[in-house]
């Protein structure tokens, strides 16, 4: 009698809790398909992060391409100016009558640099603002990290 009492409590725990337990299955299950969509859609907004990310790098790589190339074209300007200071310098000391034309001379010199100081005053503010641009994504792509759950 003990027996079937007990089997017969068996049998109502399997008939009360199997159904909750095939429930509870069926909603981890629902959570599980939603934690793998959400992952599929944080995985393809940090693919587009990093790609926005490299799309700045290859930016701020082009920048520092041009400023290269800008600094080897200022160090050759500036080599030429040096050199044809160099040679006013020898025809001053050779030639002292023609001292007022080497002025003149000397006057459009500072013209070039006052206008070459310029263009690196341009290219530095262009390049500033390009700066200014890649510090803010990069303030985003930290913000978007720090919202990602670890």
């Amino acid at each position: 009698m003990a027996v079937d009492v007990i089997q017969a409590m068996k049998q109502l725990i399997q008939d009360l809790v199997a159904p909750q337990l095939e429930a509870l299955r069926g909603a981890v299950a629902a959570v599980d398909a939603k934690i793998d969509g959400l992952r599929a859609e944080v995985h393809g907004e940090l693919n587009g992060v990093h790609g926005e990310l490299n799309g700045v790098r290859g930016e701020l790589n082009g920048v520092r391409a041009e400023l290269t190339g800008f600094r080897a074209e200022m160090h050759g300007e500036l080599n030429a100016v040096r050199g044809e200071l160099n040679g006013v310098r020898g025809e001053m000391n050779g030639l002292s009558g023609e001292m007022g034309s080497l002025r003149g001379e000397m006057g459009s010199l500072r013209g070039e640099m006052s206008s070459l100081r310029g263009e690196m005053a341009a290219n530095i503010l262009r390049l500033d603002e390009r700066l200014t641009i890649a510090l803010d994504l990069r303030e985003r792509i930290v913000a978007l990290e720090t919202r990602l759950p670890r």
